[in-house]
């Protein structure tokens, strides 16, 4: 053996032999921690998708405009509403009052050329003011309406505010849709009904006064029992009854809408 060169000897070629078996078999915990990624049987990590969930949460139930205010300062507020709100009815009872003949004409079509007396002084005049009122405040509801979102805006949550206005728009729509219907439907047939049941027996010469008592009645109540659908969808949403509660007691919804 050449001089310089290490002496192979059965030591240093089993210290040789077991190095790489002992690299090989060392575990590094990052490739451990990398490896078990991968495994097909390993659990995933749900807690950031439950955190996310519960953060949505949190913000469905925050109150963008939650500022601090007092008691005086809601009752102020609340008065300047109820303010605005009667100057508007104010103002379309006085638009509806100029314009109340063609309405009071409108009104008296369903009645198929009735004959219509005044019994007492002055009592057109009262009709008139009746009709002007009910128009006028039809008129104003829209501004009305939005008084009152602006005064309960401010304490909803972003959850409440995504039924605030499906329930705005199908209430409105609801409303006018009852009073079509009632106008072309149920007064018409309601009227046909009386003036048919005394025909031949008594002539039929009816008091203005009682017969806008029963149109504006009848009006007014099919536009609010169309308002039972609004009604039901605030139920739902707020957890007071279920579909499947709706869906069972369908006929007393139906009887009572009918009795409205």
């Amino acid at each position: 053996m050449s001089q310089g060169q290490p002496d192979p000897s059965p030591s240093h070629l089993t210290a040789a032999m077991t190095v790489p078996s002992e690299l090989e078999t060392a575990a590094d915990p990052a490739d451990l921690d990398s490896a078990s990624a991968f495994e097909p049987n390993a659990e995933p990590d749900t807690e950031p998708d439950a955190e996310r969930s519960s953060s949505l949460a949190d913000e469905l139930d925050d109150l963008p405009d939650d500022v601090e205010m007092s008691l005086f300062d809601h009752l102020d507020e609340l008065r300047l509403r109820i303010f605005y709100g009667l100057i508007a009815v104010i103002i379309g009872i006085i638009a509806c009052f100029v314009f109340v003949n063609p309405i009071v004409h409108l009104l008296e079509l369903p009645a198929q050329g009735i004959k219509f007396l005044q019994l007492a002084p002055g009592e057109y005049f009262f009709v008139s003011l009746k009709v002007a009122g009910y128009s006028g405040l039809v008129v104003a509801s829209p501004f009305v309406l939005y008084q009152i979102v602006q005064f309960v805006l401010p304490g909803l949550t972003r959850r409440e505010r995504r039924l605030l206005a499906p329930v705005v728009f199908g209430s409105t729509i609801l409303f006018v849709a009852g009073l079509v219907f009632a106008y072309y439907a149920l007064i018409p047939a309601a009227l046909n009904f009386f003036i048919t049941y005394g025909e031949g027996v008594v002539e039929q010469m009816w008091s203005i006064e009682r017969y806008f008592e029963f149109v504006l009645l009848l009006l007014f109540s099919t536009g609010l029992a169309f308002q039972i659908p609004i009604i039901q969808l605030l139920l739902g949403a707020l957890g007071i009854v279920n579909s499947a509660q709706m869906l069972g007691g369908w006929r007393f919804v139906v009887v009572g809408g009918a009795v409205l």
